[in-house]
């Protein structure tokens, strides 16, 4: 820490011309900035004022205002003090540091320890001239202090990173002597109101969700086990578990009890199951979250449904449908009857789809209605109906009363009994055209699901146009994505690859979490309705039957369209076998 007392000398704000020269200082941080060409005056001018009407320094207003990012700023500043910049992405954290300097001084002060050697610590920091912060680990660990700078942003990923999402806030808790023995209530309504409403609780809680959102999480799980509190996120589809203070199952009970507040459930009852949801508003955009809580052996597990309303009104364009599938199913939504299934497991985008299709085809001229549950989303200009079965508003109900309200399209969220299944088939045949979804494993399970329901088989042969199977897989980061050359053993039987060809996979970086992926696209197979295939289902036919007469028509399955985006770089060999069987 040699000459580092002199640092607060050598800010952003240091004197110019003769004084500057005498003093051997540097010039400003937003000068450098104007000579280097990562900003302009004007740029300079409107930062200045702003920072004097926010009493923020100029270096603030200028990432604030969007005219430079951080990292220029902070890079500069390195110059000009002489102290290196690092990308925490790319470094080796040492472990067995992270036990030496405690959490509340990471927090406290804003700065990670990387590594020790020689006898100095490095530590990363964004305000190199905070020497209180290097003074007291300085007395903590007995060693020199070698800052070196990095961002705010970087800074505060790896803190959550190694020492978990809501670290300081659970510090912070535990120095609250009322809070500790949250745990240990039961059945104390009041007592676990109170605790719940703590604005630590409040904060905690706000930090698990805006980090959920951040990482584009579709689901945040809450696991309670004997001795540890698990909160994972499912992001592109698979779980990650995400670090978090050990001390945290201490508080178990008081955030759960937030999540039921906010949610309008019953948090004195801890016995039977309780299905609720609440909305937020996080970085601009309204997110709606849908609350699911069990009790288990050690307590109320909780799972989170993350609705983002922005992220789900996509275009069939945007769906990753190829030009064959994408043509075909543009002209299918256009029909004047007749029904769309679109089918696959949970959580496979159906719902995603159907939506799009609606959003493609709705207008002034035509009246679109339908009837869900729940209503993830909002469709401006479609009338949409919330499904009630507890007062008998089933899915089969609402399609009777639609009927009566001259629809010319309908989408019913899922046919999942006889009865709905033919009140659909009897809209279609008096003129509507219906979408909806099945589960199924593929397209040519669809028509023999409804036979298996005990649908007539004259009904569905006349009635189903179409039907749309799919999947999600991640798509490669394009961050960090690379080419490489299979081995032999790598590439499947059914895979065709030209000799020497070579395919993409993401190399893993910050953007990504380290996964090699960002974001998933659908891989897809369509199968419309022939005579042929008609008259196969008429007589009862079986999935196979149904399948291989649709192959000799050029019908393209799930892993078909899986390899031609292998091939175009998008998704790599493990996620097609992941999702798709040969």
């Amino acid at each position: 820490m040699k000459n580092k007392k002199e640092l607060p000398d050598q800010g952003a704000d240091a004197p110019s011309g003769s004084a500057r020269t005498k003093r051997n200082l540097p010039v400003s941080v937003a000068t450098l900035l104007v000579e280097r060409k990562k900003i302009t005056t004007e740029q300079l001018d409107q930062a200045k004022a702003a920072s004097q009407a926010s009493s923020g320094s100029v270096e603030q207003a200028l990432v604030k205002l969007g005219f430079c990012s951080e990292r220029d700023v902070i890079e500069v500043r390195g110059e000009q003090l002489s102290i290196p910049f690092i990308d925490l992405a790319q470094i080796k954290v040492d472990s067995e540091l992270l036990k030496v300097v405690p959490s509340k001084t990471v927090h406290r002060y804003q700065l990670f320890p990387i590594d020790r050697k020689n006898g100095s610590i490095r530590i990363a920091t964004s305000n190199p001239f905070d020497l209180y912060a290097f003074d007291e680990l300085r007395m903590l660990t007995g060693c020199k202090i070698e800052p070196v700078l990095a961002t705010e942003a970087d800074i505060a990923r790896v803190i959550k990173q190694h020492y978990g999402v809501g670290g300081q806030t659970v510090d912070e808790m535990i120095g609250v002597e009322e809070l500790e023995v949250v745990s240990d209530v039961d059945d104390q309504g009041a007592d676990i109101l109170e605790a719940a409403q703590e604005a630590t609780v409040v904060k905690l809680v706000n930090e698990i969700l805006v980090e959920g959102i951040r990482d584009r999480a579709s689901d945040i799980h809450i696991e309670p086990f004997e001795d540890d509190l698990r909160i994972r996120y499912r992001i592109d589809g698979v779980l990650h578990t995400t670090h978090v203070p050990p001390q945290i199952r201490r508080f178990q009970n008081a955030i759960i009890s937030r999540i039921k507040i906010l949610s309008n459930l019953n948090i004195a009852e801890k016995r039977l199951p309780q299905d609720g949801g609440f909305k937020i508003r996080a970085a601009g955009r309204d997110i709606d979250l849908r609350v699911s809580i069990i009790p288990t052996a050690f307590g109320e597990a909780v799972v989170l449904r993350v609705l983002d309303k922005q992220s789900v009104l996509l275009t069939l364009k945007d769906l990753g449908m190829g030009d064959e599938v994408y043509d075909r199913f543009r002209k299918l939504i256009t029909l004047p009857h007749g029904i769309i299934l679109v089918t696959g497991p949970t959580g496979s985008g159906k719902t995603t789809t159907l939506y799009a299709a609606l959003n493609t085809i709705k207008s002034d001229e035509i009246k679109i209605l339908t009837v869900e549950d729940p209503v993830e989303y909002y469709l401006d200009g479609v009338n949409q109906v919330q499904m009630k079965p507890n007062i008998g508003l089933t899915f089969a109900a609402g399609l009777r009363a639609f009927l009566r309200h001259d629809p010319d399209v309908i989408l019913v969220g899922e046919i999942r009994d006889q009865q709905t299944a033919e009140v659909a088939i009897n809209a279609s045949l008096t003129g509507h055209l219906v979408f909806s979804t099945l589960h199924t494993n593929d397209a040519s399970g669809a028509a023999t699901r409804l036979l298996d329901m005990g649908t007539e088989a004259f009904l569905v042969s006349s009635s189903v146009e179409a039907v749309l199977a799919q999947r999600l897989v991640r798509r490669i980061c394009p961050n960090c994505a690379q080419e490489y050359a299979p081995e032999a053993h790598e590439i499947p039987a059914d895979l065709e690859l030209d000799s020497g060809q070579k395919l993409m996979r993401g190399a893993g970086c910050r953007e990504c979490r380290d996964t090699g992926f960002k974001g998933r696209v659908g891989v897809y197979e369509l199968l419309h309705f022939t005579d042929e295939l008609r008259e196969i289902v008429l007589r009862h036919g079986t999935a196979g039957e149904i399948l291989n007469t649709a192959r000799k028509s050029g019908f393209r399955t799930l892993r078909d369209d899986g390899w031609n985006k292998v091939r175009a770089g998008q998704t790599t060999i493990a996620e097609v076998l992941r999702v798709a069987k040969a």
